[in-house]
Order: C-alpha cells, then sequence, then structure tokens
C-alpha cells in the first residue's frame, strides 16, 4: 500500500492494556480499549470481596456480566450472560445460588453512560451470539427480548459490542467469535454476526488429507484447523490412541456420523487445534498432522510454512 493511500475496508488494530491487581494472570485483571470509555474486569469466584474492595467504583454500577464454569456432564465450559443495574449486588446474589461458575467477567462504562434500556439491550443481543457461535454451553434458561433503541444508541451499542468481544477474546474466552461454520472465508451458508471489518489481505489455505482411501477436506484458520462438511472418517480405529476419546466425543456428538459400512462423514464443519489432532481423528490412529495435510500441489504444511518463512 502506498504511504499517503487509505484503506477504509482494512482492519485497524485495536490497543488493549490490561492492570494485574496481584501481578498474576489468574487474579483479578483490569482491561481496557485504550482510548475507549468500555471497561473490564476479570476474577476468580473466591476473590470477589478483593474485587469490590479495589475496584468498588466500577462494579458498583450498571452493566453487563459472565459467570464462566465448566459443565460436570460433558467437561466443557459454560457460561451464563447477565445484566445489573449494580453488578456487584447482583454477583453477590449470584455467589449463593449458583454453584457452577468459578470466574466472572464484567462490563461497565467509564463515563457512567449506560442506562438500563442499554444494558438489556446488550444482554439479548450476547445471549443471541452465544447461541449462534455454539462455542460455549448457555446456562441462560430464558431469551430476553431485544428492546428498541433510538438508531444512535443501538450503533453505539453494537460498537460496545465489538469491543466486549474484543476484551473477552483478551482475557481468554473466545465464545463471542464467529462460529465455525464462517471461519471460512466466502461461505455463504452463515451470515456474519458481528459487523467488524475482515483484513482483505488474508488467505485461506485449502488443505487435502488422502490416507488409505480416506479423503477429508479443511482449511487452515487463525485459531486452527476446520475440516469442512462431507470430510470422510476412517470407520477402523487403533485402540487407546491419544485422540480416542476426542474421536468418541464427536462421534457422540453427531458432528461425525455413519455414511456406509466402511466410511464414517463430518455432518458439520469442526475446528480443530492443531493438524495432527484432525488428521488423527480422520484416519483413526495417531499421525503426524503436519506432513499428511497438504495443498493442491502436495506440498505438506511442514513445507508450506518453511517456504513462508523464507
Amino acid at each position: 500500500m502506498k504511504e499517503n493511500s487509505l484503506d477504509l475496508n482494512m482492519a485497524l488494530g485495536k490497543s488493549i492494556r490490561v492492570y494485574l491487581k496481584e501481578g498474576s494472570v489468574t487474579g483479578i485483571k483490569l482491561a481496557e480499549v485504550v482510548n475507549l470509555t468500555i471497561q473490564a474486569l476479570a476474577s476468580p469466584r473466591n476473590k470477589l470481596s478483593d474485587l469490590n474492595n479495589f475496584f468498588s467504583k466500577e462494579v458498583n454500577t450498571q452493566g453487563v456480566y459472565f459467570l464462566f464454569g465448566v459443565d460436570d456432564k460433558t467437561a466443557k465450559t459454560k457460561v451464563y450472560i447477565g445484566e445489573a443495574e449494580n453488578v456487584w449486588e447482583r454477583l453477590k446474589t449470584h455467589a449463593t445460588t449458583k454453584d457452577f461458575w468459578s470466574e466472572v467477567i464484567l462490563f461497565t462504562s467509564k463515563d457512567e453512560n449506560l442506562t438500563k434500556s442499554h444494558i438489556k439491550y446488550l444482554e439479548s443481543r450476547l445471549i443471541s451470539i452465544a447461541k449462534l457461535t455454539e462455542r460455549y454451553i448457555l446456562e441462560n434458561n430464558n431469551s430476553p427480548k431485544l428492546n428498541s433503541l433510538p438508531l444512535p444508541d443501538r450503533d453505539s451499542m453494537e460498537e460496545f459490542l465489538l469491543n466486549i468481544k474484543i476484551l473477552t477474546g483478551t482475557l481468554g474466552h473466545k465464545f463471542l467469535e464467529n462460529p465455525i461454520s464462517i471461519l471460512v472465508q466466502n461461505d455463504e451458508s452463515s451470515e456474519q454476526i458481528f459487523n467488524d471489518k475482515k483484513d482483505s489481505s488474508s488467505k485461506e489455505l485449502r488443505l487435502f488429507l488422502k490416507v488409505k482411501g480416506t479423503n477429508a477436506e479443511a482449511i487452515q484458520t487463525n485459531e486452527g484447523i476446520v475440516v469442512l462438511k462431507d470430510s470422510e472418517v476412517s470407520i477402523k480405529e487403533s485402540k487407546n490412541y491419544s485422540y480416542k476419546t476426542l474421536r468418541d466425543n464427536l462421534i457422540s456428538e453427531g458432528i461425525i456420523s455413519k455414511k456406509s459400512n466402511d466410511k464414517l462423514i463430518f455432518i458439520k464443519k469442526h475446528l480443530f487445534s492443531s493438524p495432527s489432532s484432525a488428521a488423527a481423528v480422520i484416519v483413526g490412529n495417531s499421525i503426524n498432522g503436519r506432513k499428511t495435510w497438504k495443498d493442491q500441489d502436495g506440498n505438506n504444511l511442514n513445507e508450506i510454512e518453511a517456504e513462508d518463512i523464507k
């Protein structure tokens, strides 16, 4: 890009400031987007009193919050989303009525300009987004109706939502990120949840795996490997290999289903954290995914990355 040119479609960087109150990443944290009024506080459940002692002004005001914990049956992370005109008073109630959570992240505004209508709007949108992303189990039983706001207020809250997503991800929870189905660019089957601009310079890397008659396709993303729908899975598997539990869970959840007597198939896209975990689930035994996933020219991931580094 020329020095004096301006690309309005280019995603702009964000500066995040994180303050560790106790000098520890497991303790109380204050996070802010530089030059904006939004602020986030994260705290373990056992530090709630300290949270109020250190940040009384920030928590004794209106805002939205997330309670995070682990589902006992599936061992997956789950979240409860709420709003309150006084977040601290609501958290005290949850400390005695809800058992599952071990961490809270709350969002308020430095200028205290959020109204009851604003936070109700945010809560409704956040619950709707969490249902669409399907990244965490949602603890909420009800879906609050989206209240109407004047257009300027609505646009302001949509921008607030974008920054909630950024700060929540910075603090370790990416459940508000777009669903796996639209991590793949140019996928017309899903609608973008947030109206944030994407970096048009990013490139997708389509990968192929062909092992013993089993064929699968995937896309490399910033979060890992997305195996595409209709990718085949070998029905044979080694006993007690390291990814057997993951494979069994995907089958029990219906993400992988039976296609024929000798083949299984992905019913929908699925994100894997590494190429090897994706490859191992597909072929049914431990395998080096960095050598077996290849591009259309037959170059494996190790070779592709080596060339990129050059």
